[in-house]
């Protein structure tokens, strides 16, 4: 991914999608030859000459200071991700080109594997990098993500099972957006590193074989994936509606816990409990069929 571009794309397409009358701008009675702010208007608002800033609209970012990104991030009525994502690219942009480098393959301690374990019984969870791969799981995780996990390809990854895989559709009972949700979450790892060739070749994949990601990914919409809610239909115990937290890993950069939970005495909970249960009883028949 060319940063230069990157940044040139956002820019139009976070201006695009302001209106004057959102802005506080005057409107006159005159045809809009664009849908959104002229480049002028963005300008006017940032405190910055037009000139400026259709050099910076053009991918120019060298020099760019953190000031006049924090007036753009006003002017442009950026949220908490995509003004985040707007300094990810600015330095990525303004840093100069770099080839693409493959980053040493992520490493699960086996005291975070503990950490999974020791939390089994009622709260699924598993470890992912920046790309969504999975890369360790408890026992619940891997009995609630089944269907993720039997997708082709190792490491699994939750945006190639979403894209790529006709179950995703039923296993999501939400999944426009989820779809939404996941490709703006590449959207903000790639601003973060444009230069991961590992996630370069996964966005590529994904555009090359599915349509809808291709639409998803040009709308530059970015997500902090922090917690939530997510609805699934399962298998073994059908419905689920559960609360998930995204709790990162500060020693091992890139990784992250996904935990999923459901509060006692719900429909939920109920459910859950039934999971581990029929995950237990596989285990102890998978082990006595070992021996």
């Amino acid at each position: 991914m060319d940063a230069r571009t990157e940044f040139r794309d956002f820019l139009t397409s976070r201006r695009a999608g302001i209106t004057p009358e959102q802005a506080g701008l005057p409107v006159g009675g005159g045809f809009r030859r664009v849908t959104g702010l002229r480049r002028e208007e963005v300008a006017l608002l940032a405190g910055v000459s037009a000139d400026y800033y259709i050099k910076l609209e053009r991918g120019n970012a060298r020099g760019v200071s953190d000031g006049v990104l924090e007036a753009l991030a006003r002017a442009l009525r950026l949220d908490e991700a995509e003004r985040a994502h707007l300094f990810d690219l600015a330095r990525a942009a303004g840093s100069g080109a770099r080839t693409p480098a493959r980053a040493p393959k992520p490493h699960v301690r086996p005291s975070i594997q503990r950490i999974l374990d020791s939390m089994s019984t009622t709260i699924p969870a598993y470890v992912r990098d920046r790309r969504l791969d999975i890369l360790a799981t408890n026992r619940l995780g891997r009995a609630l993500l089944g269907p993720v996990l039997a997708t082709p390809g190792r490491p699994p990854n939750v945006a190639r099972f979403m894209f790529l895989d006709p179950a995703a559709t039923d296993f999501y009972r939400d999944w426009e957006r989820m779809a939404a949700g996941t490709v703006a979450i590449l959207r903000a790892e790639a601003g973060r590193d444009p230069h991961d060739r590992a996630l370069s070749d996964l966005v590529g994949e994904l555009a090359t074989r599915s349509a809808l990601f291709r639409t998803r990914w040009a709308t530059h919409d970015v997500h902090l994936h922090r917690g939530g809610v997510k609805r699934l239909n399962h298998p073994v115990v059908g419905e689920l509606t559960l609360a998930y937290d995204a709790l990162e890993l500060p020693a091992d950069t890139g990784l992250t816990i996904m935990a999923y939970s459901a509060e006692p005495g719900t429909p939920a909970r109920d459910a859950l409990d039934l999971l581990a249960s029929w995950a237990a009883t596989n285990d102890r028949e998978a082990a006595d069929h070992a021996v």
